[in-house]
């Protein structure tokens, strides 16, 4: 509710980075023209609150938003949450998580909410193999992208490698 997407932690930097990385050290985004909107939902431990995700999806829904990149998991089924993603125009792509489980015996939330508007993405690793720590699931992931020491910008123009299924979203 402060208008100020500023990324205190280093998550969304990097996912962003990912997204539309200008080529700056290194960091070409897999579309270097989009336009990103930062919606801040999580704190600088990267924790938060369900409400607080609805607004951030509703925020972006009435803001014109295609797309939303979700790197985020938590929690058990909500309805709330599944109605609101379920009703926006965007492409909802969610990260699978990270919890080497099978999504479709052990559901993650919001990427097991199997949407008609869902993507979900899983992890894999430079070998094009399934990551190590990635979800999985036969009926509930859509398909798998590059998620292990991933290279991008983090906040105060500094850039790490990252592993996970946050860092697959923003490549699809």
């Amino acid at each position: 509710g402060t208008n100020d997407p500023m990324d205190d932690h280093y998550h969304g930097t990097h996912c962003t980075g990912t997204i539309a990385g200008n080529g700056t050290d290194g960091v070409y985004g897999v579309n270097q023209k989009a336009q990103v909107m930062g919606v801040k939902f999580l704190n600088n431990s990267g924790s938060g609150q369900l409400t607080d995700a609805i607004k951030g999806i509703i925020f972006a829904d009435q803001h014109g938003a295609r797309v939303m990149s979700n790197s985020w998991a938590g929690g058990p089924f909500n309805q709330a949450l599944h109605d609101t993603m379920a009703s926006t125009k965007a492409l909802q792509v969610c990260a699978a998580g990270n919890d080497s489980t099978d999504n479709d015996s052990k559901p993650t939330y919001p990427a097991s909410y199997n949407t008609s508007n869902m993507l979900v993405v899983a992890a894999s690793d430079s070998h094009d193999n399934l990551a190590s720590f990635s979800n999985f699931g036969s009926k509930t992931v859509d398909l798998v992208a590059p998620g292990v020491k991933i290279y991008s910008t983090t906040p105060q123009n500094k850039y790490k490698y990252l592993d996970g299924t946050s860092m697959a979203t923003p490549h699809v």
